[in-house]
């Protein structure tokens, strides 16, 4: 997993003040997130063996999430340490959720960190890249993914920068406003996210996701397609839901399962994920 290692602070407060107003934390919970962490833990609670590449600072709260990294099952010898922790707070209330993100310029991989992390991807099955990672920084992991012969998994969008990314994957998933980025069209409904996958897979991936906003998520392969609509899950916080959905499906084909299923676990990791406060999956013993 080449991507984003932070600190994350969910805090639910019922109802979010208006300027000048307070208001009482239900719930609070402090520990490791991020992007990249996130996709990591589902990874290995689906069964997998995982490696992050990423950064987190000097100070205590990178020594926090990495310990608790490592104490999950995760491999953090990629992990390089400098500056300041990236801090990811979500707020959750009644009227809906916020995320405010403090992500340092030193929190984001640079050529060198990949570098020196390269040995990690001699043996990897698949790489996926966290594509909010500048690009320099993730051409050198996709090189040394090709070379492993890994699967290369991409999540999110990088426009003109990532044309070269796209080409060599054989995975993409993306979120309507990332979709959207990568066509320079919107994503408002299954049509549109149908004319994406193929777009998608036009320019190299043979497997695409794309989200469908308020109703679900449309894979398709090429030979087939599937359109997972969002069940009747209550939706606590929707933070993490696509993460976990990437886990579920990257795991799932590296099981062995065909696309659609693994389309449909990817679904149930989403689902489960979204059903409890913060980003943080809980994905043990789900089938793949």
């Amino acid at each position: 997993m080449v991507g984003q290692v932070a600190r994350d602070l969910v805090l639910d407060v019922g109802r979010v003040p208006e300027p000048g107003g307070s208001t009482r934390i239900g719930r609070r919970i402090e520990r490791l997130g991020g992007k990249g962490a996130n996709q990591a833990l589902g990874l290995h609670q689906l069964g997998l063996a995982v490696a992050i590449v990423g950064v987190v600072g000097t100070d205590h709260a990178g020594q926090d999430v990495l310990r608790e990294a490592a104490a999950e099952g995760l491999d953090v010898s990629g992990v390089a340490r400098r500056g300041k922790t990236a801090l990811l707070v979500d707020v959750t209330g009644e009227d809906g959720r916020r995320l405010l993100e403090d992500v340092p310029t030193d929190a984001l991989l640079d050529p060198a960190d990949v570098e020196r992390a390269a040995p990690l991807f001699a043996g990897a099955a698949a790489v996926s890249l966290q594509l909010q990672q500048p690009a320099d920084a993730l051409s050198v992991a996709a090189r040394f993914a090709a070379d492993a012969g890994a699967r290369i998994v991409l999540d999110g969008a990088a426009g003109t920068d990532g044309v070269a990314l796209l080409a060599a994957a054989d995975l993409v998933r993306a979120d309507a406003v990332e979709a959207a980025a990568w066509t320079g069209s919107a994503v408002r409904d299954r049509g549109d996210a149908a004319d994406t996958t193929r777009y998608l897979l036009s320019r190299g991936p043979s497997i695409a996701a794309v989200t469908v906003p308020g109703e679900g998520d449309l894979v398709d392969w090429g030979t087939g397609t599937l359109f997972l609509p969002y069940g009747d899950t209550h939706v606590v916080d929707p933070t993490g839901g696509g993460d976990a959905f990437l886990a579920g499906l990257v795991a799932a084909l590296a099981h062995g399962a065909a696309p659609g299923d693994a389309a449909r676990a990817a679904a149930r990791a989403a689902a489960s994920t979204v059903a409890h406060l913060g980003g943080r999956p809980a994905l043990e013993g789900r089938a793949t």
